[in-house]
This record gives C-alpha cells, sequence and structure tokens, in this order.
C-alpha cells in the first residue's frame, strides 16, 4: 500500500500532463487517519467523475456500537452519514476549477426518506464512504496541484467533519437513529394489531409543492387522528405515541374536493418508508406490503392473468394469458392488481382520480342497457371484498364520487378540511336507507392469482456490442437499448431507487441460469432476502456509491414494463 506522501508526489508530477496520466493515481493509498481507494479514474474531465472510496478504522471512526446494533439503526446512521458528507461539501471544498466537472466532490442524492444506500456503509471494523471526484484539468491537462488540493487537503477534512464521531452533531445523530428505529417498531406492530397503516397524531402531511418532497411550512393542519379510530402503539425510544389506525378490509377516503384525500394517501403510499425527523410524516407508516394501483393507458403488458376482472372479449382474446403493447385504462389497471397480487402486495392503495371509471363501477342503470354478457369488464366494486376475504389482500380508496362503495366498506373516514372523520356508521346508515339495486357481478371468490415464469433471456441489460448500460431518472430507466417507463411506478422515492432496479434486472440477466425455471415471486424472494441480509452489494459489478435500496414491488414493476420481456413456454 502507497503513503499519501507518495501520491502528493505523484499528482505535483502529473501538472501539465494529458488527462489520461491520472491513471497513474488509481490503487490504494495509506492516510494517517484512513485508507483512500481510486477505484475509477474517469476518462476527461467532461466524463463522469470518478470514483473514490475512504476507509476509516473504526478505532478512529470512534462510533459507538449502539448506533448500529441492530438493521433500523444502521440503515439510520449510515443514511445520517450521507447527509452530514453532503452538508460539508460545499463548506470544505473549493468547489468547480477547470473544465468540465473538475474539482467537485459529490455524494449521492437523497430525498425525505432514510433508505439502505451504498454510499455509506458501517460494519464493526470500519466506515467506509464513497465520493464522485471531478479530477481538475484545463481542457484536457492535468491540473496536479489543484488535484494535490482536493485529495491531500480537502478530503481529509471532509472525513474528519463527516465521519469521526466526535465531531458529529450527537443530538441530531441520535434524533435521527432513533426516529429510523421508533418508525420501523411501529410498522411491526401493524400486523398483530390488525392494522394495515398508522398516523401519529400531529403529523404534518401536505407537501411543499407538486415537485418538492418537503412539509408545507405553512397553513398545514396537523393531523388529529378521530377517537373511533385512534389507537396508542409504543416506540422503543420515544414511548408510546398516539394516532390514527387504518383497520385491515376495504378503507373508504371520503369528502368534498380540496379537503386533504389524496393528501392522505400518498402520505400512506410513502408510510412504507421511515422519513426523516422533521418530515412530518415520521410517525406515518404503511405495512411494507402496501401498493399503489392506477389505471396506466399505452402501458405493455405481457401475461398477466387479467381474468377475474376482464373476460369473454369480443375478439376472443385470452384473458388468462393476456398480453398488449398498448393497454386501455381498464385492462392497464386490471394488470397492475395482478401484478402487485403476484409480487405479494397485501394492501392496495387506489385513488379514482387516476382510475379508469369503468373499471371502478357499472351502476344500476348501466347494468339495465348493457347486460353483463356484453360487458367483459367487472368492476373493482365486486372483486375488492372477495378479495379480502379469499387473500387476506386489504383495499384503501379514495372516493369522492361514487356512494356504491359504502356497500362494500368496512371503514369510511371522511376528510372535512383536512382532518378525518370516521363516518363508518353514517355510510351504512345510508346503505339501511338507500339499499343498492345493482346486481354484483363478481361471484363468491376473487379468482386464481397464477406464478407466471419469465424467459430470463428477454432482459437484456448489454447493448448489442456486450456494455452494460444502466442509466436512470425518476421517470425513466435505461437497461441496455431498451426505455423502461417509470413514470407511473408512484411509490419509487428517489432516482438512487431506479438506479438500483437496473443493476438488480441486469443481475437477474446475467445469472439466467440460477434463476431458470422459477416463479417470479421465487426470484423476488430471493432478491428480497439477499437485499436485507448483505444489501446492494452481491448485485453490482464494482463499488457503486450512487443507489438505493427499492422494494420488491418497485422491481417487479419495471420488470413488467419492460417492452422485451417474454414468458418461458
Amino acid at each position: 500500500m502507497r503513503d499519501h506522501r507518495e501520491l502528493e508526489r505523484i499528482l505535483r508530477r502529473l501538472n501539465g500532463k494529458g488527462y489520461g496520466a491520472y491513471k497513474d493515481i488509481e490503487g490504494v493509498w495509506r492516510f494517517p487517519d484512513f485508507v483512500l481507494f481510486v477505484d475509477h479514474v474517469q476518462g476527461d474531465p467532461f466524463a463522469t467523475p470518478s470514483r473514490l472510496r475512504v476507509r476509516v478504522p473504526m478505532e478512529v471512526a470512534g462510533i459507538p456500537r449502539d448506533f448500529y446494533r441492530n438493521r433500523p439503526r444502521k440503515v439510520a446512521l449510515e443514511d445520517f452519514l450521507v447527509r452530514v458528507l453532503a452538508r460539508w461539501i460545499p463548506k470544505l471544498t473549493k468547489g468547480n476549477r477547470g473544465s468540465g466537472h473538475s474539482g467537485r466532490f459529490a455524494v449521492v442524492t437523497f430525498g425525505q426518506c432514510i433508505l439502505p444506500r451504498t454510499a455509506v456503509w458501517v460494519t464493526e471494523d470500519h466506515v467506509e464512504a464513497i465520493l464522485a471526484v471531478g479530477l481538475p484539468a484545463a481542457g484536457r491537462r492535468i491540473l496536479g496541484h489543484e488535484a494535490a488540493e482536493m485529495l491531500l487537503s480537502e478530503l481529509p477534512a471532509l472525513v474528519r467533519e463527516g465521519l469521526l464521531f466526535r465531531n458529529l452533531d450527537k443530538a441530531a445523530l441520535r434524533e435521527h437513529v432513533a426516529c429510523g428505529e421508533d418508525a420501523e417498531a411501529l410498522r411491526e406492530q401493524l400486523r398483530e394489531r390488525k392494522l394495515v397503516a398508522f398516523v401519529a397524531e400531529g403529523a404534518i402531511l401536505p407537501r411543499e409543492s407538486g415537485i418538492s418532497d418537503r412539509p408545507l411550512k405553512e397553513g398545514a393542519v396537523p393531523f388529529e387522528p378521530p377517537p373511533s379510530l385512534a389507537v396508542t402503539l409504543e416506540r422503543p425510544n420515544r414511548g408510546p405515541i398516539r394516532g390514527m389506525g387504518i383497520p385491515e378490509g376495504v378503507t373508504l377516503i371520503v369528502g368534498g374536493g380540496y379537503h386533504g384525500k389524496s393528501t392522505l394517501l400518498s402520505a400512506l403510499a410513502q408510510g412504507v418508508y421511515n422519513h426523516i425527523p422533521g418530515d412530518g410524516r415520521e410517525y406515518v407508516v404503511t405495512r411494507r406490503e402496501a401498493v399503489v394501483i392506477r389505471a396506466e393507458d399505452g402501458r405493455f403488458v405481457c401475461g398477466v392473468d387479467i381474468s377475474p376482472f376482464i373476460d369473454n372479449l369480443p375478439n376472443g382474446t385470452d384473458t388468462r394469458n393476456f398480453s398488449t403493447q398498448n393497454a386501455s385504462g381498464s385492462t392497464s389497471q386490471a394488470a397492475n392488481i395482478m401484478e402487485a397480487l403476484e409480487a405479494g402486495a397485501k394492501v392496495l392503495l387506489v385513488d379514482e382520480d387516476t382510475s379508469a371509471t369503468n373499471f371502478m363501477i357499472r351502476d344500476e342503470r348501466m347494468q339495465e342497457l348493457v347486460a353483463k354478457e356484453k360487458e367483459p369488464i367487472t368492476p373493482f366494486l365486486d372483486k375488492v371484498k372477495p378479495l379480502f376475504r379469499d387473500y387476506g389482500v386489504s383495499s384503501i380508496l379514495v372516493m369522492g364520487g361514487s356512494g356504491d362503495y359504502f356497500e362494500v366498506a368496512d371503514t369510511v373516514i371522511m376528510m372535512d378540511a383536512y382532518r378525518p372523520v370516521d363516518v363508518t356508521e353514517r355510510a351504512k346508515e345510508i346503505v339501511r336507507k338507500h339499499p343498492l339495486k345493482r346486481r354484483p357481478e363478481g361471484g363468491e371468490h376473487f379468482g386464481p392469482i397464477p406464478k407466471r415464469i419469465l424467459d430470463l433471456s428477454s432482459i437484456r441489460a448489454r447493448t448489442p456490442r456486450g456494455k452494460l448500460k444502466i442509466r436512470a431518472t425518476k421517470m425513466a430507466l435505461q437497461l441496455g437499448n431498451s426505455v423502461i417507463d417509470l413514470s407511473r411506478i408512484h411509490q419509487i422515492a428517489e432516482v438512487p431507487q431506479a438506479r438500483a432496479i437496473g443493476y438488480i434486472l441486469a443481475y437477474i440477466s446475467e445469472n439466467a441460469r440460477r434463476f431458470m425455471g422459477k416463479p417470479l415471486v421465487e426470484i423476488l424472494d430471493e432478491v428480497e432476502r439477499t437485499l436485507e441480509r448483505e444489501g446492494l452489494w452481491p448485485f453490482l459489478p464494482a463499488r457503486y456509491g450512487d443507489l438505493a435500496a427499492p422494494r420488491r414491488f418497485e422491481l417487479a414493476f419495471a420488470l413488467n414494463r419492460l417492452r422485451t420481456l417474454r414468458l418461458r413456454d
């Protein structure tokens, strides 16, 4: 292992040389308090930045074992350290120097969620962090003295302030770790209490804007649980907490426009993740198996059994093995539900505003005009209760326009000026007063949820020239030469999750023999177990720091939208 003083001599010697000479610094370097790994050097100043790792021995980092004694605390600790590094970078480094991305340090981008990340990880022996660094150049000539300043002065300062326990804000760290652990503990209590979600008293649900996930600061109404739905759960760090518990079964969220129905549903959708202190939704928790369902005109569907909802098509298409390049609103929503159930969903979150009307309801007048034998769609209204009875899958639906759902609802919550009111008894009274004349069309049982076996050779993460190609935004994922539309996968919280989905799909493709012949659900089970035991590292070809772990559901949803996907015969 070479010494940091030799690194400085090399950088000064490289001053003025062609950019490719930076390759001389790849390798491992010993510093007084840490080890530097130069894993990747960029090809030119306009390319993807270089990738550095710093490894600090735990006896130097000095982080007490209590902060990472279990998985929720460890994930929260690592998330906290990423945010600390991000805050120190603009304070301790000079920023852009020279051409392209020269002179800049960066860590992974992040939002309001506490997620398992690859940017920082903590073990019993050390703390390790990955930084992106734009090695400085003028044109394509090395600025060696500026590079020496970055790596020999600024980098040690970042390590000192961002990774050593003695310099961290201890109160903020304790709050962050406690918040993550408490939220996880609340979520674990939901099943034993027969709840699907919990919203803490005083929670701030509205967001700053349509493009910001930060809490609304002015005018937000703190959440107040209705007395009949109020429950108290326990937190290991902060003690008991009161809030609204949403029971298993069919729950309606009703109310007038702009009274907070969709805001509540959106908070529940994001409640599958833990959130940072100050987010307002720290103690809004939903079961991990909750998924958002919506209509998705034009989406690709591959071999999905949508027959519980759609059958007897006039063109004779087999809906037990339904495929299309251009799904309608109703067929896409049916496919989305069946794919979610196949992946293991136990809670469906549905907003009528993003649903196909003819999929959600068929009233008595339409039944009288169009006979059932002429209508291939069985509305969700007639399947939501059998879905719970047969498979234990609960549903939470935002409904502003159809009282027919009162007939099947177990719980009805009305949002009134952003405050929830339990109107279940009033809704049942209306049902008794105005009984439906429409005929249920769904039968006694929901129907089968088949397990598909994919043709893994149809997942291609490499270009025709053999290059692994993965690029992600919040809206799309490029996998090889294919582009997967992510724009309507609601619960991808951050771009780093989308990027991780790409690498996991690439891993499945590259290890097709290992997964050959297994149903998709078993592949998801195996991926999920690996993520819990070892994190993302087994799925990556190198040490990348710009990733965050996705759930199994977003992974499955992205795969289902891959237009090259095929099933095995």
